[in-house]
């Protein structure tokens, strides 16, 4: 197959950027007052988000296929809830990598490439099993969140903003996933479980009365 002068050099800046060390390429124009190398900085904060966030919602579909056990319709309907507003987070933040110049990406290889974390660790699995797990996972999340807002905010009010909000409704989903797994003393039944597999077993044969 012939390629042509315009796909070659597309292609070629991709790989270059991909490769490059340091701060992010940026388009000439970006919002009025914001430096190159500010903007910049924002891409990267950002883009760390957008896989993050990508991955959550990847994360949340396939819980809500594997789920089985009591509880399976409320949690599988009330899971799809959270990857549509997973979505629309992710869409935000996409366009506001736009905005600032950067190139949002979401490709699967580049997800794969950028992320320092492993696969969600459960396939099929109780309900509890699952949202004992799923709130490691939101634990990553909301904590990489905070500290994105840390690093954004000393830059750029509108990411800030955007990022908070965004904070806010992940906290209020992992509330609503901890209500599920939480007894009657108000304690987790996964206890003080560090990883997903502990967490699930925990969360799986805890007593909600205890």
């Amino acid at each position: 197959m012939t390629t042509t002068s315009t796909e070659a050099n597309t292609t070629e800046a991709g790989e270059r950027n991909e490769g490059e060390s340091g701060t992010p390429e940026v388009n000439r124009f970006r919002p009025s007052g914001l430096s190159k190398d500010d903007a910049a900085s924002l891409v990267d904060h950002l883009s760390g988000r957008l896989v993050g966030l990508i991955d959550l919602g990847l994360t949340l579909k396939h819980i809500h296929w594997n789920l089985v056990g009591p509880g399976f319709m409320s949690v599988h309907k009330f899971l799809d809830q959270q990857v549509e507003g997973v979505r629309v987070m992710v869409d935000a933040t996409a366009e506001r990598i736009a905005t600032l110049g950067g190139i949002p990406n979401g490709l699967p290889g580049h997800l794969t490439r950028e992320r320092d974390w492993d696969d969600y660790a459960l396939g099929r699995a109780v309900v509890s099993a699952h949202l004992g797990a799923l709130d490691k996972v939101y634990d990553g999340v909301i904590g990489d969140h905070r500290s994105a807002v840390a690093e954004v905010g000393q830059v750029d009010p509108v990411s800030e903003d955007l990022l908070i909000a965004q904070l806010g409704e992940l906290e209020l989903y992992q509330w609503f996933v901890r209500a599920h797994i939480e007894n009657t003393s108000g304690q987790l039944m996964s206890g003080d479980a560090m990883t997903e597999l502990d967490a699930a077993a925990a969360a799986a044969t805890g007593d909600p009365l205890a």
